[in-house]
Parts: structure tokens; sequence; C-alpha cells
């Protein structure tokens, strides 16, 4: 394993090392993706893991990739601010490197959106030991192409993150969240007539059979949203409240239930929001056709659905994730896998039928020629086996 600790020893260790690499941060999603078709050797950035800079005044943090996402909270709450990303496995190591380069985000990503709109420039080593930079150290950065979002979610496949430039925003004054018991169809249309007020949720849950609306801010206007919110649900039963300590063990666990665990299959479906309904319940039939026990936790207001599989084996689990794609496919969305049990891989691929490629896989197969024409960088785990 390749353990650099500076830009100059992660550039000469890619370029002095013959063969295929793969980039490792935290460990947490080594799984995503289809497995490499080979690894010579893993280049590790635990040793690049510092906080480079941090601007206060123009809200902005320059970041290494090893680094990871809770001690960069940490460092930057006395300043009273945060980088707006709270996916699942923090308090597993998940580094910003590793954030990034899966464009992971969780439930809070209703209002402040994925790792690709919260960076602003990146400092990246390509295959052959070029460092490319591209964006920069201001939020208002208009200098160049926006070439940086190409390594938010391409898992390593293009090159190794050595800096990320990033914005931050205000921790929040007040929080509140509201508990709403609700089957999907009550759950959908309370999002979407949330979705259409004046509120600005913080995040739009569904799990355990209630909607979970997350409301932050100044205090007035959490008070507010969540008298607004109340009236909404007018009719059915009285919304239960969560403040401080209590609220925050909440989502801890609703972050949680779309990381996944041991003997789990793990996957992500896409749609429009609206489409809940018939999401969950084409879940509910495909994995009782297959005997396999299914739940289902989703990010309401994004349209985000996590499908956890348990019990049955890889055949089993595989003919589940074919029968609910293919009914997603007919909504109009996607379905991908994380993280599966052994087995799975060889009977379905982890990014869609191979018979319905994205319609943007050309572009792809371009994008990683120009950047990796020798398929260096995690050959094959990305789509379409690039």
């Amino acid at each position: 394993m390749l353990r650099p600790t500076d830009l100059r020893e992660l550039r000469d260790a890619v370029r002095d090392t013959p063969g295929t690499l793969l980039a490792r941060g935290g460990g947490t999603k080594q799984d995503w993706g289809a497995p490499p078709e080979r690894t010579d050797a893993v280049v590790s950035c635990g040793g690049l893991d510092g906080l480079v800079e941090h601007s206060p005044g123009d809200m902005v943090a320059i970041v290494q990739p090893g680094l990871s996402l809770g001690r960069l909270q940490e460092a930057l709450a006395p300043s009273g601010q945060w980088l707006a990303l709270d996916p699942p496995l923090v308090d597993g190591g998940a580094t910003v490197g590793g954030v990034v380069a899966t464009n992971d985000a969780g439930p809070r990503r209703q209002r402040y959106g994925a790792p690709r709109d919260l960076v602003i420039g990146v400092t990246v080593v390509l295959a052959d030991g070029t460092v490319a930079r591209s964006g920069g150290r201001v939020v208002k950065n208009v200098a160049g192409f926006d070439l940086m979002r190409l390594y938010c979610g391409s898992l390593g496949t293009l090159g190794v993150l050595a800096e990320i430039v990033v914005r931050l925003h205000p921790l929040p004054e007040a929080s509140r969240t509201l508990r709403i018991p609700a089957d999907p169809a009550t759950a959908t249309a309370t999002t979407l007539a949330l979705l259409a007020s004046a509120a600005v949720p913080t995040a739009v849950d569904l799990a355990g059979g209630a909607l979970w609306i997350r409301l932050q801010g100044r205090e007035a206007g959490v008070a507010a949203q969540c008298a607004l919110v109340r009236r909404l649900a007018a009719g059915g039963e009285e919304p239960e409240e969560f403040q401080g300590s209590e609220e925050a063990e909440v989502w801890r666990r609703l972050t949680a239930a779309h990381a996944g665990g041991a003997g789990e299959t793990v996957a992500r479906a896409a749609t429009l929001p609206d489409r809940l309904p018939a999401v969950a319940a084409a879940l509910i039939e495909a994995a009782g056709r297959a005997g396999v026990e299914a739940r289902l936790a989703s990010h309401a207001g994004l349209g985000l659905h996590t499908a956890r599989l348990s019990g049955g084996d890889a055949r089993a689990h595989a003919a589940v994730v074919r029968d609910w794609r293919r009914t997603v496919a007919g909504l109009g969305g996607t379905v991908v896998l994380r993280r599966r049990i052994d087995g799975v891989d060889g009977l379905v691929d982890p990014w869609c039928d191979p018979g319905a490629p994205p319609s943007a896989l050309a572009v792809m197969r371009r994008v990683k020629a120009q950047l990796d024409p020798d398929r260096r960088w995690a050959p094959g785990r990305f789509v379409g086996g690039i």
C-alpha cells in the first residue's frame, strides 16, 4: 500500500508505481460500484489528513482528502460553521475525499445539496502523475470550465483527490424535528404539499411508518415553520416534536438506515418524489416473491429511496434487485447497488440493466479515455465497465 503524506509524494507514487491503482480513504465505501478488474497498488490517503486552510469570513475551507468528515466538523464548529454534509458512516471514519468521490450525502441534502454542490475547487493527481487543478478558492469563482464536478461521484476512476476546496454554511441557531405517522401515500401527499409551501425543510424522510421533517434556522423562523407543518398535517395524528440530544439521536438512526449492515444488500433508487408509493409497493412485491425481508428508508423530498435486503441467498437478493429495477425504470427512475452480500455481483450488474445503459455512457467513456487513457484508476469500477 502506498502512503503519501503530501502532494509531492502522492504525485511521485502515482507516476512511479506501475499497473492499476485504487484510491482509499476511510474504506467505508470501498464496496460501492463494481469490483475493479485488477488492483496492483492501493493509494492510501490516510496521511493526507489536514485542514489546509479555513477562511471563516469567506466561508471556505481547503481540505486534504484523508481528513475524516467528523474531525473537519469539529474543527469548524468553534467558528459557528460546518460543511453541510451528513452522510452515513461519519462515525465509522468516512473521509472528505471519500464522501466527495462517491458524492454521498444524507438527509440534509434536501436543503444543502450533495458534495458536487459544495465543492468549488479540486486538485487531482491523474494517472500519469500530472497535477491538475479546477475551480478556485472563492465561492464566486468563474474561471475556466467546471471540471471539478467530474470527480464528484466518479469513485476514484479518473484520478485521486489531493486537495478539495469547499464552501461552508453557518451552524443553525435552532433545530426541531416533527414526526408524523404516515404510510407512503400519505407521506408523499404531505411532502409535496410541504415542498409547495413557504417552508424550507432541512430534511424530509420516510422511515419506520412515519414522515420525519427537520426544520432549522433562526428560532422564530423554525417556530413559524413548525406551525405551518402542523397545519399541513391537520386531520391526522398530532405530530410529535423532537429537539436537542433526542433529535440528534433520531437523525443518527435515520441516517444509519441508509448504510446497511452485515449480511445485507443495499440498493438505492432515484425517482421523482411523487413516485414513492409505487416504489415502496414494488419493493414489497419483489421481496415477497423472493422470500427476502426488505426495509425501505426514503429521503422523501428528494425521491431517493434505500432498500435493505436481508435473509435469503445471493440469488434471491439479485432477483429482488432485478424486479425492483425493472419497475423503477418504468417509473422513470434508476436503481444502483451499494453494498451487497457475497455472490450478488455475478448475478446482477450493480449499476444498471446491461441492456439499458445510461444515455450519457458514451460521453463518460470519452471522459475516461481523456483523463485515464490506460485505465489505471480502478478499471471497471464505474458504470459500463469504465
